[in-house]
């Protein structure tokens, strides 16, 4: 049986003086006061759990601060910032050769046929939320190919395609028959197996959604897990035992992917950057080994 939710709402001094009375240090009660007014209490929370008291998780460590908690906060705002710019570059590339290799071996309409498609349910799905991307379109592209040839025919992959969210471009690689085309995208970037790129699609996904989203990036598990490659023919990881469902292991999937769509990138030195910013910000929260500057990967 289900217990009535019986709390009620607190008012901003309210959520800080009970921050207080769990133990937590405010050196700045204005502040803190402006910043909850901005973010809101549980998007917080998850940066104050790090301070809690193993022994008494209502209380918190000795000396623990709210001002320490926004300083985490704010690492995670601009983390976020440098990945998802990361992200397009790879989601865009990815766009590309997708439509680029797919149409030149299987013509313009591929994505409208079921025969390439290796599970049918999948490519009903995959087809309806294409068609609904259509429908609302507001694309001057697509305008434009309505009013030239009418709104019943979908326009050819080239366009249809622009319209596509990173994750229906990764449903639509993940179910497309051709493995031969399938191998030479993947290793367009460097990927050797298929497989190997799908995984990095569905967590790269997420991660993207993850940013877009505003959720927290800084010590999350993630549930997708993208494979970890012992052997890459770019430059890769000597350490290849870390857990990939870390943020850490992601991180090194998008480096990767990303040294292959641009080799000046500077997404590796800027996150060095950023870690170096907020020096109390511990990557072994994120799944950074001890010496990961040192792997060829990261150099």
């Amino acid at each position: 049986m289900f217990m009535k939710y019986t709390k009620p709402a607190l008012d901003i001094p309210g959520q800080l003086t009970e921050l207080v009375n769990d133990g937590l240090l405010i050196n700045n009660t204005k502040a803190a006061e402006h910043f909850l007014n901005n973010v809101s209490y549980f998007r917080f929370a998850p940066y104050l759990r790090i301070f809690e008291d193993n022994t008494n998780p209502r209380h918190f460590k000795t000396g623990s601060t709210f001002e320490q908690a926004t300083m985490l906060y704010s690492f995670d705002v601009e983390l976020r910032s440098l990945l998802f710019a990361a992200i397009q570059k790879v989601e865009i590339a990815l766009r590309s050769r997708i439509i680029h290799q797919f149409s030149l071996l299987h013509g313009p309409f591929w994505f409208y046929d079921p025969a390439l498609a290796v599970d049918k349910h999948k490519f009903a799905d995959n087809l309806a939320t294409l068609e609904r991307e259509f429908k609302r379109s507001k694309e001057d592209f697509i305008d434009e190919h309505k009013k030239k040839y009418g709104s019943d025919d979908y326009p050819p992959a080239w366009k249809m395609l622009e319209l596509a969210s990173f994750g229906t471009l990764t449903k639509l690689y993940y179910n497309f028959s051709d493995t031969k085309a399938k191998k030479q995208i993947a290793r367009s970037f460097g990927v050797s197996k298929p497989k190997a790129l799908e995984s990095w699609m569905l967590v790269i996904n997420t991660l993207r959604n993850n940013c877009a989203h505003h959720a927290r990036v800084w010590n999350r598990k993630y549930i997708m897990l993208p494979q970890i490659p012992k052997n890459l023919p770019n430059k890769w990881l000597k350490n290849t035992s870390i857990a990939n469902y870390r943020s850490y292991a992601l991180f090194c999937c998008l480096a990767y992917w990303l040294n292959a769509v641009n080799a000046t990138n500077t997404f590796k030195s800027d996150l060095k950057k950023l870690l170096q910013k907020y020096p109390s910000v511990s990557p072994t929260a994120m799944g950074f080994p001890t010496g990961w500057k040192r792997e060829p990967l990261w150099r």
